[in-house]
């Protein structure tokens, strides 16, 4: 009788097990540290004060007081948790204030709350499309969008990022494809830090006949006047069929939205599996993330967007002045400031040497990013105040000069 394959047989030789490996013996490893404490500015994490600029804490909401006593109010209320999903005994008067509540802010007919971000993307691009449709997406978008694309079996073409070009090319091929057409982009990339060129999309998109759909996880409650995200702040909201969001950054809580037109609102509310077959996003999280979205909202909020992406341009600028490779000029200023660094293994080196020296930053290697792009990807908030980003960039000062010395020249600013 033959012998079946162990299923685990992958889990081990796999690319990634030795270099994993030499960074766990090494303490190199920069993923999965603990934190004890509130996600401020700056935080406590194993054992020792450190700068935080590697949050999506963009508006320093998660410790506005109002924000932590809806939640209590949440909690106290409607207990711990719901135990179902939205279509039994999972939905509240939250749920639905919230859902109105987002529609307004989107300037969009209706809203669709989700327990996580990932599972808006996934679901609905896994049942707005279907075998047969094409799907474009953007060589960055969120791992999401693309497990959305996977699941729903639709033909998927790629385009390298921001590359509009070779966008327009698979417009042009997906006129062949059959069935319908969307496109799918991230308003403001999550690695990269910089804006899709939306005004163009739009146009692309209209003279081929496909739908847009664009994620404003990392540009809702930042851009714009409203903090309505890139869509609002290059005037193409009426152009843009569907905007997905999430409540994981700006709005200091967990979960997802995706707001549009009615039909395809109730069309998810009654397809999308990701939607039916989880439990309700728990009381707290939404009670905060109504409680957030209201502050944003409110005459507070463009204080809030503005301080945010001025600490970023204070960031950016610094950076670029101590000689390190940045994304630069507008209108890319986000919260998002990446370092580049290119090799992974450097990468890895100078932010064991930064987290040393009191500073928190985020690694993306490959395959988060293309072979030889590895970076830094350092965030701010609004409530970081010039005196800790000044003590942070004293850190990236000092650690570049010992680095260098120690392991060469790294990328500098574009000439």
């Amino acid at each position: 009788m033959p012998t079946a394959t162990d299923v685990f047989a992958k889990v081990r030789g796999h690319e990634r097990s030795e270099q994993l490996r030499a960074a766990r013996d090494a303490d190199l490893l920069p993923y999965f540290r603990r934190l004890e404490g509130p996600a401020g500015p700056v935080v406590e994490m194993e054992g020792a004060e450190r700068i935080m600029l590697g949050s999506n804490n963009y508006l320093g909401l998660t410790a506005d007081p109002r924000v932590r006593q809806a939640a209590r109010d949440a909690l106290d209320k409607y207990g711990t948790g719901l135990t179902g999903s939205r279509l039994l005994n999972g939905t509240l008067d939250l749920h639905l204030d919230l859902e109105r509540e987002l529609a307004e802010w989107m300037g969009t007919e209706e809203a669709i709350v989700f327990s996580t971000g990932h599972q808006a993307n996934v679901g609905t691009l896994g049942t707005i499309l279907a075998p047969g449709d094409t799907v474009i997406v953007d060589s960055a978008d969120h791992a999401s969008i693309l497990d959305g694309c996977l699941i729903s079996r639709a033909k998927l073409r790629p385009f390298k990022h921001n590359r509009l070009d070779r966008m327009e090319k698979m417009l042009q091929r997906a006129a062949d494809d059959g069935g319908g057409v969307l496109v799918v982009v991230d308003g403001v990339f999550s690695m990269e830090g910089d804006i899709a060129p939306l005004p163009r999309i739009v146009e692309l998109c209209k003279a081929y006949g496909a739908r847009l759909m664009v994620d404003e996880a990392h540009g809702a409650g930042v851009l714009g006047a409203r903090g309505a995200g890139a869509s609002e702040l290059f005037g193409v909201e009426a152009d843009v069929d569907l905007r997905m969001g999430t409540f994981s950054k700006s709005l200091a809580s967990c979960g997802g939205f995706i707001a549009g037109p009615h039909e395809v609102i109730d069309f998810l509310r009654i397809s999308s599996r990701a939607f039916l077959f989880t439990a309700s996003g728990v009381p707290a999280a939404v009670g905060a993330a109504l409680a957030a979205l209201r502050i944003i909202r409110s005459p507070e909020g463009p204080g809030l967007f503005a301080r945010v992406l001025d600490n970023a341009r204070y960031l950016n600028r610094g950076l670029h002045d101590l000689g390190f490779k940045v994304v630069e000029g507008e209108p890319t200023i986000t919260p998002v400031v990446p370092v580049v660094v290119g090799d992974d293994w450097k990468a890895v080196l100078l932010w064991r040497a930064l987290y040393d020296a009191g500073v928190y930053v985020n690694v993306a290697i490959h395959p988060a990013v293309p072979p030889g792009g590895a970076l830094l990807r350092t965030s701010v908030m609004a409530t970081h105040d010039r005196a800790v980003l000044d003590r942070a960039l004293v850190a990236f000062q000092n650690v570049k000069q010992k680095f260098e010395s120690e392991h060469g020249a790294l990328p500098g600013p574009a000439a």
